[in-house]
């Protein structure tokens, strides 16, 4: 696990060497930094997007990064996590409960039941209406608009 996360950073830049600024963009604050080996640690708090890949150089894998990372600051509205995995032979806990064959990306609901497992890319748009249709994003947004009124 200490390698994925490490990975995180390298791949995605989010420290560049040298770099004098550390503010955090909403990015870095997307992807996860804490021991992510279970998705209990999720539970009633936050939606894990789980990105597996056999490789960090898959162009599946570096798509969905991307597309994540673009629309980091969407993603922070609906309390979603992103976790990578892009080792196989760890075969973390991770690997063992969502089963992937090569890439995959799934969301999880903060309940812990898995949304979506997608063989392909999906940009935030797609996963964020898919969000929008479960019940307990349903619940959040009633509950919101209550508080408001």
């Amino acid at each position: 696990m200490k390698r994925l996360i490490a990975f995180v950073f390298i791949a995605m830049g989010a420290f560049p060497a040298f770099a004098e600024d550390t503010t955090l963009t909403p990015a870095d604050e997307l992807f996860a930094t804490a021991d992510a080996e279970d998705l209990a640690q999720f539970i009633w708090t936050n939606r894990p997007i789980v990105v597996f890949a056999d490789s960090p150089a898959d162009p599946r894998y570096v798509e969905q990064v991307a597309l994540l990372r673009a629309r980091a600051a969407d993603l922070l509205e609906y309390d979603v996590v992103v976790l990578l995995d892009t080792d196989p032979a760890a075969a973390s806990p991770l690997r063992k409960k969502l089963r992937p064959r090569g890439y995959m990306m799934a969301v999880v609901d903060k309940n812990g039941d898995v949304l979506l497992r997608k063989p392909s890319p999906w940009d935030v748009r797609e996963i964020t209406r898919s969000i929008d249709k479960t019940p307990l994003r349903q619940q959040e947004l009633r509950g919101a608009v209550q508080s408001e009124g």
